[in-house]
């Protein structure tokens, strides 16, 4: 939970350096926790510029969470097509996970999710990352497929997985 005592805030607009930031937090964390090389920094980057190019604020959020004036996680709501949304860039640096964070995170894209009416949304995450695939299937997400590539320059487990409105 965010309390006073460990100073975090969460704001629903983007500032400038935000996205590179968010492409540091990715390659930092992810190449630190789990051997990810470099090739998933870039991945993030062009990502983030194909959100940035098709942002609606009306139909796209993000959730900058920051500590001290410093981004610590970060979350984003993607409209796609067929009234869809996409959940990407769910990401905690480690000292700031287990403190129910990442439940408020998710509770609020889950809150959007409803408000702005999509009928379904997808994610995209790998294997390892037990953690915040318990997350999502406590909101409803539901495993779809896995695919064994090497998309980062090494052998890895994609995994979708859907969330559709009953």
């Amino acid at each position: 939970m965010i309390t006073e005592e460990n100073k975090l805030s969460i704001r629903n607009f983007l500032k400038p350096g935000d996205l590179g930031q968010v492409a540091a937090l990715h390659g930092k964390i992810y190449g630190e926790e789990h051997g990810f090389p470099i090739g998933f920094e870039m991945y993030v980057m062009e990502s983030l510029i194909e959100f940035y190019r098709q942002f609606d604020e009306e139909r796209d959020r993000v959730w900058v969470v920051e500590s001290k004036g410093r981004m610590v996680g970060f979350l984003l709501l993607m409209h796609r097509n067929e009234n869809s949304a996409q959940l990407r860039y769910f990401i905690i640096e480690k000292p700031f996970r287990g403190i129910g964070l990442g439940k408020e995170l998710m509770q609020k894209w889950m809150e959007f999710f409803e408000e702005k009416n999509y009928q379904s949304a997808y994610l995209y995450t790998t294997s390892g990352l037990d953690p915040a695939i318990s997350l999502y299937e406590r909101y409803g997400f539901v495993k779809i497929s896995e695919e064994k590539t090497e998309n980062f320059g090494f052998p890895m487990l994609e995994i979708l997985y859907r969330l559709e409105k009953a």
